[in-house]
């Protein structure tokens, strides 16, 4: 049901109610005059009849009957004269005001007011006056008829008016449901002019905020969305970029541990055979062999270690366990003073190689803060399975702070972020008290298909 009907349906019930409480008025004042009326004939005719004694005394029934011809018709009365048999002498004759009509039946019950007949006594007979309203009721219905119909013609009339005025009062409203539903079919570019009135100039400033509103909410939205894909695809991007770092650092890692390591192993041996020919026959060869060996030597551990920081070949061929307690392990032999902690509860055998690659990088970049940075005494390492998740937590007792991980220049933690980013998983720093710093990473568990 439209608005515009539903105001006029009100308005049509006010104006019935308004139109019934009238008519009930004039019906109400109606029925009190015609009982005022009729009462009071009933009360003059009774009075009369009643005096005419004398008459009957004269003539008898005969004479009473010629008497009440002569007289007529009494006003909103019927008279009748019966003898001792109860059989009719005489009647009054029908009204002549306004003879042969009569108010409509609904209406004479509403407006009649029944008295009890009267009844005079006489010797062999008796007079019966009975109270006959109908002429009075037939002038409260010539004065109500008009005004039924005034009323009928203002009910329509006005409610005509009112349904016109509704709707030119309300056009405002359809233009706001017009711009509404160009805005539902996504003409976010619509705006409306100003309307008349000063409510109306408030409707169509609200809706055009609203239209701003919801045109730059949808922009931004776009933009969030174009954004979203592009930090989806920078991030698919940096995992290739890692992917095709991690290929390069083991291919160069290879071929240092093949071919530097094998030649690195060639000057040794070519050192000792020189340092045992030249032994007690030339000191100095001898010398200068040996210090080739010690320079061979300098040079295979400096190429192991190299090889461990681009790619440790144990990740390759013993999994992420053994490749963090190798590191782990190196770091304690360069670092003796520090309490090293490691704990992985389950090796995770057959992790996919981006995942272990990412956790190991993430576990070296955190150990070289929390050592050279921090100078932290204790440093715990926790990797383990949650679920579908891989957890790994890295805490130190270092005076690093925060702020100094993340100062200009240092790249560590973007990069630990972006690993883990790039797989889609979560990073997080905490400041522990009184000192040091919690490494948190969470990672989707992802492991290598059977076979591979």
């Amino acid at each position: 049901m439209s608005l515009r009907l539903q105001l006029n349906l009100i308005v049509t019930a006010m104006l019935g109610i308004f139109a019934s409480v009238l008519i009930g008025l004039q019906i109400d004042n109606v029925r009190r005059s015609v009982h005022e009326e009729v009462l009071g004939a009933n009360v003059v005719a009774t009075q009369l009849l009643s005096r005419m004694q004398w008459v009957y005394g004269a003539s008898g029934l005969e004479g009473m009957a010629g008497f009440l011809a002569q007289v007529g018709r009494i006003r909103a009365n019927e008279v009748e004269l019966r003898d001792g048999q109860d059989t009719l002498i005489y009647r009054s004759p029908p009204p002549v005001y306004k003879a042969g009509r009569s108010s409509p039946q609904w209406y004479n019950q509403l407006v009649a007011s029944p008295l009890q007949p009267q009844e005079i006594g006489l010797p062999n007979g008796r007079i019966i006056l009975r109270a006959d309203p109908s002429r009075a009721i037939l002038d409260g219905w010539d004065d109500l008829s008009p005004m039924l119909w005034m009323v009928l013609a203002g009910f329509v009339l006005g409610n005509a008016l009112v349904y016109a005025l509704v709707g030119q009062v309300l056009k405002p409203l359809h233009r706001v449901m017009q711009g509404l539903r160009r805005m539902a079919q996504g003409d976010y570019d619509t705006r409306m002019a100003d309307l008349s009135g000063r409510e109306g100039r408030l409707v169509s400033l609200a809706f055009n905020h609203m239209a701003q509103s919801v045109q730059d909410s949808i922009e931004a939205k776009r933009e969030a969305k174009a954004a979203t894909q592009a930090l989806a695809d920078n991030r698919e991007l940096t995992q290739t970029i890692h992917g095709r770092i991690e290929l390069e650092r083991a291919a160069i890692a290879r071929e240092l541990h093949d071919e530097l390591g094998q030649q690195v192993t060639a000057i040794k041996s070519v050192g000792l055979a020189i340092a045992r020919r030249a032994a007690g026959s030339d000191a100095t060869i001898e010398q200068s062999a040996r210090l080739v060996m010690g320079c061979a030597d300098q040079i295979y551990d400096s190429v192991h270690r190299l090889i461990a920081q681009l790619r440790p070949l144990a990740l390759d061929r013993f999994g992420l366990h053994d490749a963090l307690r190798d590191m782990l392990a190196d770091c304690q032999l360069h670092h003796p003073g520090v309490l090293l902690n490691f704990e992985m509860p389950e090796p995770l055998d057959r992790l996919d190689d981006a995942l272990a690659t990412a956790v190991y990088r993430i576990v070296q970049e955190a150990m070289s803060n929390a050592l050279r940075h921090a100078q932290a005494r204790r440093i715990d390492v926790r990797v383990y399975a949650a679920g579908a998740a891989l957890r790994m937590e890295l805490v130190d007792d270092g005076v690093g702070r925060i702020g100094q991980w993340n100062a200009v220049g240092r790249y560590g933690v973007s990069g630990m972020r972006e690993r883990t980013q790039a797989l889609g998983g979560s990073f997080d720093l905490d400041q522990m008290e009184p000192a040091g710093v919690r490494v948190r990473v969470r990672l989707p568990l992802k492991f290598k298909p059977m076979g591979a």
